[in-house]
This record gives C-alpha cells, sequence and structure tokens, in this order.
C-alpha cells in the first residue's frame, strides 16, 4: 500500500476526519491574543476583519477548547480494544502514521499551538547569526522584530538548550530569510522530524520486544499532547524524543547496535540535555544484567559506563563542530523561572505562603528553593535506584519511568515534558490501570493547557466548563472501556 493510498484510507473513516477537524478548530483558535505576539503578521488581517476584540477571545477560546475535546473523542474512538471496532479500523485496514499525517495537517501553516517556545528559538538562531552567544545573552539585547515575537519572561534569559538546537535554529532562520514569523513556523520542521521516528519506530520497538504494536502506537504517536505539543507547539523536544526512541531501536537489534545507538543519544542530548539519560539502558537492552554474579555485574557496570561516555563524546564532538560551547550549563535553572503546576513549585509556594505569614523567612524565597531541591533530589535517588534494580531485565521501563521521575518531579513541568517517559509507556508492558492511569494523566495535562488559554484570555470559566467536559468523557471512555473488555472475555 502506498503512503497516498494509506492516507486516502484513513480519510474515508469518520472519526479519523472528526479528529482533522478539530486540530483545524485548534489552529484557527490559535489566532487568539492569550499566545499571538503583538508583533504577529496575523493582526493585520485580524485587525482588518475587526476580530480582535472580546468577541475574538471568546470565539478563539471555544474553538480550542472544543477541538481538544472532540480530538480526545476521536482518540478514545480509535483506542483498539478487544471486540471492538477501533482496534480493527485502525490497526487491520488503515495505518496510524497515516491518521497522524492527518490530524497534525492544519497545524503546519498555523502559528505555534498553546505555547510560545518556536519563538524563543528562532530569536536564539538569530542571536547565533549575529555572533551573540545565545548562552550568555537573551533575545532582547538584540531589539527588534525576532525579540518582539518572544515572551517578556524569556526575552533576557539565556538558552539552556544543547548546541545542536541552537544550530538548527540558526539554519532555519537562514533557511526563511531571517524572516522573524516564518523562522518560527519553519521550527516545525526538527520537530516533525522528530514524530516521524517516534511514529515509525515505537511500534517497531514494541515488536522486537514482542508486544502488541497496536495499542502502543495508539498511546504514543496518536496521544493528542503528542500532536497538540510535538507537532501543533514545535516544541525541540521532539526532536530529542526522536533521537531516544532512534537509539532505543537500534539498541534492540542486539549485536554492537548498541555503540551505535549510545552514540545517537548523545546527538539527542546536544538538543536537550535529559537525552542523557537513555544511553545507561542501551547497552542492557542489548544483553540484559542477568544476575550479580561478578562476571554479570562487571560486563552490565563496564558496558553502562562505555555507553554513557559515549554519548558524551558524541555531545562533545556536536558542541565543538557548533562552536557554541558549554555555557549552557549556566542556564539549567532557566525553566523553572516560572510558576507551573509541578508539584514541588505547587508545595513550595503553598509552604512559602505559610511561612511568610508569620515571617520565619526573612527572603521571602527560601522554602520554594529547598523544597525543589529535595524534590529533585529524590527524582535523582528513584532514576539511582531503578538503574540497579528495574533496568537490570527491563531497560525500557527504567527509561520510562524515570523520565516521567525526571518530568514531574523538576522545579518546571510542561505537558510536552511528561512525552519523555509518556510515549514509552506502552513498551512497559502497562496493566489496564496503568493505561487508565495514563489517560487520565493525559486529560489533566490537557485541561490545565486549556485552563491557561482561558485564563489568558480572561475567560476562566470557559476553561473550567471544559475540565468538567473532559472529565466526564474519561468516565465514559473507561465505562466504555470495561463493556468491550467483559464482552471479549468468553469467561
Amino acid at each position: 500500500m502506498t503512503a497516498g493510498h494509506a492516507v486516502a484510507d484513513a480519510w474515508r473513516v469518520r472519526t479519523v476526519r472528526r479528529g482533522f477537524y478539530a486540530t483545524l478548530a485548534i489552529a484557527v483558535g490559535s489566532l487568539s491574543p492569550a499566545y499571538l505576539p503583538r508583533s504577529s503578521p496575523w493582526w493585520s488581517p485580524l485587525n482588518t476583519l475587526h476580530f480582535n476584540g472580546v468577541g475574538a477571545r471568546v470565539v478563539g477560546t471555544l474553538l480550542v477548547l472544543g477541538g481538544i475535546g472532540v480530538l480526545v473523542d476521536a482518540w478514545f474512538q480509535l483506542r483498539p480494544l478487544p471486540g471492538a471496532e477501533g482496534g480493527a479500523l485502525v490497526y487491520h485496514r488503515l495505518r496510524h502514521w497515516a491518521i497522524l499525517a492527518i490530524w497534525g495537517l492544519p497545524f503546519l501553516a498555523a502559528p505555534p499551538i498553546l505555547s510560545q517556545d518556536a519563538y524563543s528559538y528562532a530569536a536564539q538562531g538569530w542571536l547565533v547569526h549575529n555572533h551573540i552567544d545565545p548562552y550568555r545573552a537573551g533575545p532582547g539585547v538584540l531589539p527588534g522584530a525576532f525579540a518582539d515575537q518572544v515572551a517578556w519572561v524569556w526575552r533576557y534569559t539565556p538558552a539552556p538548550y544543547g548546541p545542536l538546537s541552537l544550530q538548527i535554529a540558526h539554519v532555519l532562520d537562514a533557511l526563511a530569510s531571517y524572516h522573524p514569523y516564518l523562522s518560527a513556523l519553519l521550527m516545525r520542521i526538527p520537530a516533525l522530524l522528530g514524530v516521524v521516528c517516534i511514529g515509525l519506530l515505537v511500534p517497531r520497538i514494541a515488536r522486537q520486544m514482542g508486544i502488541d504494536p497496536a495499542p502502543a502506537a495508539w498511546f504514543a504517536t496518536l496521544n493528542p499532547i503528542l500532536v497538540i505539543d510535538f507537532i501543533g507547539g514545535a516544541h525541540n523536544d521532539s526532536l530529542m524524543l526522536g533521537f531516544i526512541v532512534l537509539g532505543l531501536w537500534l539498541a534492540g537489534r542486539r549485536g554492537r547496535w548498541w555503540i551505535v545507538a549510545a552514540l545517537i543519544i548523545g546527538v539527542g542530548a546536544s538538543v536537550k540535555q535529559p537525552a542523557f539519560l537513555a544511553a545507561y539502558a542501551v547497552p542492557l537492552i542489548a544483553r540484559p544484567w542477568t544476575s550479580w554474579r561478578w562476571r554479570e555485574t562487571g560486563i552490565a557496570v563496564a558496558r553502562g559506563l562505555a555507553a554513557l561516555l559515549l554519548s558524551v563524546a558524541a555531545f562533545v564532538g556536536v558542541t565543538e563542530l557548533t562552536g557554541l560551547g558549554y555555557g549552557w550549563s549556566n542556564a539549567v535553572n532557566v525553566p523553572g523561572l516560572v510558576i507551573t503546576v509541578s508539584p514541588s513549585t505547587t508545595l513550595g509556594y503553598g509552604l512559602q505562603f505559610l511561612v511568610n505569614l508569620v515571617h520565619l523567612d526573612p527572603t521571602g524565597h527560601l522554602v520554594v528553593r529547598y523544597t525543589r531541591t529535595v524534590f529533585l533530589v529524590v527524582a535523582g535517588l528513584i532514576v539511582a535506584l531503578m538503574a540497579f534494580t528495574t533496568a537490570r531485565r527491563r531497560p525500557i521501563t527504567f527509561v520510562s519511568y524515570g523520565y516521567l521521575a525526571v518530568a514531574f518531579l523538576s522545579p518546571a513541568l510542561h505537558t510536552w515534558y511528561v512525552l519523555w517517559g509518556g510515549v514509552l509507556v506502552p513498551l512497559t508492558r502497562p496493566g489496564e490501570r496503568q493505561v487508565r492511569f495514563g489517560v487520565w494523566t493525559t486529560i489533566a495535562l490537557l485541561s490545565y493547557a486549556a485552563i491557561n488559554l482561558s485564563w489568558r484570555n480572561g475567560l476562566v470559566a470557559l476553561g473550567i466548563a471544559a475540565l468538567v467536559a473532559y472529565l466526564w468523557m474519561v468516565h465514559e471512555h473507561h465505562v466504555a472501556t470495561r463493556a468491550a473488555e467483559a464482552s471479549a472475555d468468553p469467561d
């Protein structure tokens, strides 16, 4: 079957078309004051159409909230279940990548969705072009159209990303002839490359492991967060994760492929540094750590250290080729400068409020700092413990759970951070309870994004109403799931 026939077959399915209309609504709704910079070229036609006031905020918010709801419902309808039509539709006749292509299409020409990070990438590439070190200065040091697109909170902060990410942004700026808005749009190219790797290789890794690729592809590649944040938001996490998935797939080919895999993961770390965590797992995929006997332990430890050194060597090689240096180490705290729903930040500010009431902290911020530090230490301990337990026989589970621990216990938590480990969850052989928790987490994060959009547009009530609707959809989905499983059980 050709790619064109696969896409045409997918388009004939009503549920797939509903998902397309949903992402189209989100794309149109993104033309909203909530995330559209004042310097955006979209304002001229919007002002001409008088679509720039309260009505525009209401319509834009409703389109995004409604689009998310319809996309989630389409995702639920396509879930492969025993005895359910969805599984037969998606994996016996359709191709999950064709569905993903259809759903992602409306985002390709839309401004960045639910985030302004792509504008920051473009501005950092502009700094590189002008021989200004993005690790020492923020986009605001070079006033102009690139800096005007960047959110105020990031305008004067250095870049925390790896050197390859900055160099890619530089190249894409040149490809866009240094047009600020077009440069931001082109940041979707590396994000799409990451999505392609995830979409094609997660099912293949599942087959390598003897896992049904259908639920793996459904949860990982058709997940609404991936569609919205990686394709719509153009986050560089997508490219990083693409390198990680490629490395895990190569390691699963056994033999000495784990050496190549370690190098590839090092390249992924030059996009975003968290990729390094996966390097430890690749030799264990090729040769599990089967016992604590001296010989087995020595081989496993030696190969693990070798993989880490190889990934570091690849990272250093990319850094030297770009000539951008290691200044990112001075900006590792930048993501935590904004308040998110991170458990450490939420708890820290709650405790800080109580402490400030009784004037026990003259600085007014020590409790937040210590709380975040404690959570980071806990995350490190969890990863270290799993490195000598879970990773021995289930290395991909170690990678998935390790990334989830880092994402949820770090000072900043964004929806796309959860995808680091989330796309690998189906490869951990989860039970229905774990899948249900993953679905709830997906909806909770989408609900947060919806409420954040509504708040930015001054329409919090609409966000809360959407939250109630999303939670009801999840409840109905779980009821339908249990009914499908019961009907498929001969006992």
